[in-house]
């Protein structure tokens, strides 16, 4: 190839074909002679070109062979490294997928395999963390004492928590307790305790077979007891006569009918309610410090002076209640609330800051008789027709919900569609004391004049895939405290056709001086929000209103799991977990 172009470049100075042209015009006298002279000299130039063109060709290809050689070694790309496939992995099985993609359904299922409680807040009376030193745990901590335990039931103050194990008996623990060893301890065996309540010293218990019983919050009560002689007699802190040999007292109900029995009970800071299973209620002194004198015992004019001869804790019917079969019953520190079954409430006691949903009034702060609450009139003019389906109260407050169905205008001024017609609005309303935000209405108040709609947790809809249907979201419970609230929502749980399950959407609110609403801050919140996850996990922190994470606190529905027996055998048992409002501390655990 370098010849060529060598020979090609040596031409172009001058062809033979030009020199002969030229030779045969220019030439002297145009003779042949001339022309004939001249062959030699050609031939000659074109061995003398040849000999040029082949020596330049002899002396550069070599060092173009060298230069394109370097430049393709330069421009050569890498060695690329050679990979063998891998195995390839077997596909996933539906519970791989369901936990990759959904951080609620890993919840779910560590609920289901790790059963215990978790509690967070105040921890000045060794209640959230009987173990520790700390005055105040910031996120939930489990109690190693319940690990692997199901409950029946939990109830925590500040100073002192109760709880019922699976077989019925009583667990106490806290400084309240004992300030010695605060650690929980079995105190009351044998008397297959299904639900408890509490007031400020002592616990109110009720057993399967309809029993209610009276023990006292602090050891050295009960074993003040033990060691009392006789029994069955009135005795009250004021009268100074202890004069029982149990550290428990029996409150029975007088005139029950027959196979009528306690189904019930709830308990304020001073006095507790009974609700029987033929809707009839019950109201009691509950604790040794003070007699109820602010109407929560619904009873007019019953006052420590004029008490009925008998036990000072005996129970009283609530005659202002008969005619209703009540279906719930609510206590908060000094009111309480009762719901019958066509979805009326009534509401007495204390109501210096507006908890019995009435405006308040300086000359008359409580009403000893139970009152109607008026809750068509909070839907006055909006074509809709309510009924209340549950209650709660706590503290200084108090919350209903209601199932307002949408009814056709009777006066016809406005028409409404035939698919709004009997559509269902789930709304939730809240009345008492706000100025720690515990009325979750997004407002600071210290009193309210008259119940409040809590919009963020109102006016909710999801849709069903399994019923193809759109239908709202209800409260499942509302956990009230002393100052802050939580609300577990009914929403859908998932788990159709083998997809990733989903728990109960938890939110919370109100006071935090001590973490008890979980947030990690201390910071109160006058509208419900969610909180992490459990095990201290804080991801999902965050509002309502979507700014959160993925992987936010949720409750586990019930479901039937294996567990192992103390033997160390396998059982099935169904379970479920619950959330519990005190005061300023909360919990959750695993409930039978």
């Amino acid at each position: 190839m370098a010849t060529r172009t060598a020979l090609r470049r040596t031409a172009r100075i001058a062809t033979p074909s030009q020199w002969i042209r030229q030779s045969s015009t220019g030439g002297p006298g145009g003779q042949p002679q001339a022309r004939r002279s001249l062959l030699p000299l050609l031939a000659g130039a074109v061995l003398v070109g040849a000999g040029a063109g082949g020596f330049w060709a002899y002396k550069t290809y070599p060092q173009l062979a060298k230069q394109k050689g370097e430049d393709q070694i330069s421009k050569q790309p890498e060695k690329a490294e050679i990979l063998r496939e891998k195995p390839r992995k077997k596909s996933r099985s539906q519970e791989e997928s369901n936990e990759l993609i959904s951080p609620q359904h890993v919840q779910m299922k560590h609920s289901h395999e790790h059963p215990g409680v978790y509690a967070w807040g105040s921890n000045v009376g060794k209640v959230a963390a009987p173990d520790s030193k700390e005055t105040s745990i910031k996120a939930p901590r489990r109690i190693p004492y319940f690990d692997g335990q199901i409950l029946r039931d939990l109830k925590l103050e500040r100073d002192f928590g109760v709880a019922v194990n699976e077989k019925g008996d009583l667990v106490q623990w806290g400084v309240g307790f004992n300030r010695d060893t605060p650690t929980p301890e079995v105190t009351l065996r044998g008397k297959d305790i299904t639900k408890i309540a509490v007031s400020r010293d002592r616990v109110i218990a009720l057993s399967s077979n309809g029993q209610v019983y009276s023990i006292p919050v602090a050891k050295a009560d009960q074993a003040f007891a033990e060691n009392t002689p006789n029994s069955h007699s009135s005795w009250s802190i004021w009268s100074g006569t202890p004069n029982f040999t149990q550290h428990f007292r029996t409150l029975k109900p007088a005139n029950l009918g027959w196979n009528e029995q306690v189904v019930d009970i709830k308990s304020g800071l001073e006095h507790c309610l009974m609700l029987t299973s033929k809707g009839r209620v019950f109201s009691a002194a509950s604790s040794t410090e003070e007699f109820p004198s602010r109407g929560q015992l619904g009873v007019p004019g019953l006052t420590w002076q004029n008490r009925p001869p008998g036990p000072y804790d005996q129970p009283h019917e609530i005659g202002g209640l008969r005619g209703f079969k009540v279906k719930e019953i609510a206590t908060g520190d000094y009111h309480s609330l009762a719901l019958d079954n066509e979805g009326r409430v009534f509401s007495f006691g204390d109501n210096t800051v507006g908890q019995l949903g009435f405006k308040t009034d300086l000359t008359a702060t409580h009403i000893d008789t139970p009152s109607l609450l008026p809750v068509n009139q909070l839907y006055a003019g909006a074509n809709l027709k309510p009924k209340v389906t549950s209650i709660a109260a706590g503290g200084l407050n108090s919350f209903f919900t209601v199932d307002a169905t949408k009814m056709q205008s009777k006066s016809g001024s406005e028409v409404m569609p035939a698919s709004e017609l009997g559509r269902v609005v789930a709304e939730t309303w809240a009345c008492g004391s706000g100025i720690h935000g515990e009325l979750g209405t997004g407002k600071w108040l210290h009193v309210s004049v008259a119940p409040s709609k809590v919009k963020a947790l109102s006016d909710l809809y999801e849709y069903d895939e399994e019923s193809n249907t759109v239908s709202p979201i209800r409260l499942n419970r509302i956990a009230v405290g002393s100052t802050h609230v939580c609300a577990v929502m009914d929403n859908v749980h998932g788990g159709s056709k083998g997809g990733p399950e989903f728990g109960n959407d938890v939110l919370f609110w109100g006071g935090n001086e001590s973490y008890q609403l979980g947030t990690g801050k201390r910071n109160n919140t006058n509208v419900p929000v969610y909180i992490g996850a459990l095990d201290g996990d804080s991801v999902g922190a965050g509002k309502m209103d979507g700014e959160l994470g993925r992987n936010r606190f949720q409750l586990a529905p019930r479901a039937r799991v294996n567990l192992l027996s103390e033997k160390g055998k396998a059982r099935k048992v169904e379970v479920e977990q619950r959330v519990e409002c005190g005061r300023c501390v909360s919990a959750v655990y695993s409930a039978v």
